[in-house]
């Protein structure tokens, strides 16, 4: 699935590289629990995508706790480290300036839930089915 960045085109391979970089230093960050909080310290957050602006200056990064429970409490709790996190990334990632953070909860999950139940729905079924084409 391609995602369109707010850059208004397709993300540029430099777009894509240091979102990807970002997001490996932001889920190694998350798996060896070097965020002190309380609401993170018992749960398994992944990283699924980053989405970087066309300038690099700003990294939209979407989350998904295990299960998909309690996404607003993670949400804010990423907020509260957000400064430790941009420092992070800096020390890890070599870039001319630290891009600010934002924190989304990833719905690519719930789409794709959306998805199969249409696929599985009797109606989409049946114009599947082959020799039911219609003209």
């Amino acid at each position: 699935m391609s995602r369109v960045h707010h850059s208004g085109g397709e993300p540029t391979q430099r777009m894509l590289r240091v979102g990807e970089l970002i997001r490996h230093a932001l889920s190694e960050l998350l798996a060896r629990g070097a965020v002190r909080d309380p609401v993170l310290e018992h749960r398994v957050v992944s990283v699924p995508d980053v989405r970087m602006s066309a300038d690099l200056k700003l990294a939209t990064v979407y989350v998904m706790p295990l299960g998909g429970k309690d996404m607003s409490a993670v949400l804010a709790a990423l907020d509260r480290h957000k400064k430790f996190l941009r420092a992070e990334i800096a020390a890890r990632i070599n870039l001319k300036f630290a891009p600010e953070v934002r924190f989304r909860a990833d719905q690519s999950f719930d789409l794709g839930t959306q998805i199969d139940a249409l696929l599985d729905s009797p109606r989409v079924k049946r114009d599947l089915l082959p020799g039911t084409d219609k003209q």
